[in-house]
């Protein structure tokens, strides 16, 4: 057995964790501490991501080693399971990039062990703008479960979460489908009312996809969609925590309601970790990376063109904006994301050995060591 000691960042317990290969096998309990000792928490885990440092996952030039790459980027921030998320696309194209992650997969056991899933964030969206976002609104399409069908073969059953827009005709039926073989249905990108709402919830629906954005600038006073996704009680509620897509607080209101059905979303694309700049994107053009990592479109409008901030990087904000507590932003972003997915991660006896070990001095996360499948890996 080998072992990790350090201080339970959910729970502030001083503890030792010996590890038997993968498990961690039993946990001890520090009373006297002779040493300064590290902070452990759970992997992280980004249940929406497309890209970083340069690899875009909805890029056609994607290679199964540029999947490797972005596996060895997010260990070394701690994410120690991810969802590459796909956005809307031709049939064709979509098809294309599953079946190059479903490669990355198979070829290197690494990738299979940290990919959770693919998310599927389209093309069963809404058209409409200011709901559709940068998505091209000439592939967006109502649900298709033959469609999907094709895609899961593509992926070897790799899609675990699908984005649609519940207004469409027949996505009651569709949501059902996806239930039945455990494909777990977010709701975004929408317009629906109230009704449409509930009745995706009422067939299986149980995550708001980055509430608070990609709907209109304007809504009614009440209802209006954003009210109706927080008073489901069954739905999670994911937000992207960069400090530039949702004011704190509306973050504020969403935790409240929402306390321990909160989850982080870095949402990132390819721009995060990349220099300040101005670049060209296959989705929404010519994007200008401000320094302060700010993305936004090269125009006047002002719109953003994506995130460019990682995971981490969410958890920190909600840290310096004193939003959240260590235990609750990391919760936040590894916890209650694992407790979606029907999974409960609090560092026990007899879970898989995925620890983040870092130093938290004067509240600044420095990560020091990580672990996956039992091994240090990406630091």
């Amino acid at each position: 057995m080998s072992s990790v000691r350090g201080i339970n960042c959910l729970t502030g317990q001083a503890e030792e964790y010996l590890l038997e290969g993968e498990i961690i096998r039993r946990i001890d309990q520090l009373k006297e501490l002779t040493e300064d000792l590290p902070y452990i928490g759970p992997g992280l885990i980004d249940l929406q991501i497309n890209g970083i440092h340069g690899v875009d996952f909805n890029d056609l030039s994607l290679t199964p080693s540029d999947i490797l790459d972005v596996v060895h980027l997010l260990l070394k921030q701690g994410v120690t399971n991810f969802f590459p998320t796909l956005i809307t696309n031709s049939d064709e194209n979509l098809l294309h990039l599953l079946n190059v992650i479903r490669q990355a997969c198979e070829a290197y056991p690494l990738v299979d062990a940290c990919v959770g899933g693919v998310h599927l964030e389209g093309p069963f969206i809404s058209n409409q703008d200011g709901a559709r976002g940068a998505h091209p609104r000439e592939y967006i399409q109502a649900p298709n479960w033959d469609l999907f069908q094709r895609f899961q073969q593509a992926s070897a059953h790799r899609i675990k979460l699908i984005t649609l827009a519940p207004e469409w005709d027949g996505s009651t039926t569709f949501i059902q489908q996806c239930r039945a073989v455990g494909i777990r249905v977010a709701l975004g990108h929408t317009l629906a009312n109230s009704e449409q709402i509930a009745s995706a919830v009422d067939a299986g629906a149980t995550l708001a996809t980055h509430l608070g954005n990609a709907v209109p600038t304007q809504l009614p006073r009440h209802p209006n969609l954003l009210w109706d996704q927080l008073a489901e009680d069954d739905l999670y509620a994911s937000i992207i925590a960069d400090g530039f897509h949702l004011p704190n607080n509306f973050m504020k209101v969403v935790m409240r309601v929402k306390p321990e059905r909160t989850l982080l979303v870095s949402d990132a694309t390819q721009f995060c970790g990349m220099p300040s700049g101005e670049y060209t994107t296959h989705v929404g053009g010519e994007v200008v990376l401000e320094t302060d990592g700010r993305l936004a479109i090269s125009d006047d409008s002002g719109l953003l063109a994506g995130s460019a901030k990682s995971l981490l990087e969410n958890v920190q904000y909600l840290l310096d904006e004193q939003l959240a507590s260590l235990s609750q932003a990391w919760s936040m972003a590894s916890v209650y994301p694992a407790r979606f997915l029907g999974e409960e991660i609090f560092l026990s006896e007899g879970q898989p050995a995925d620890l983040v070990q870092f130093d938290f001095e004067n509240g600044k996360i420095e990560i020091e060591r990580v672990m996956k499948i039992g091994e240090r890996v990406g630091t």
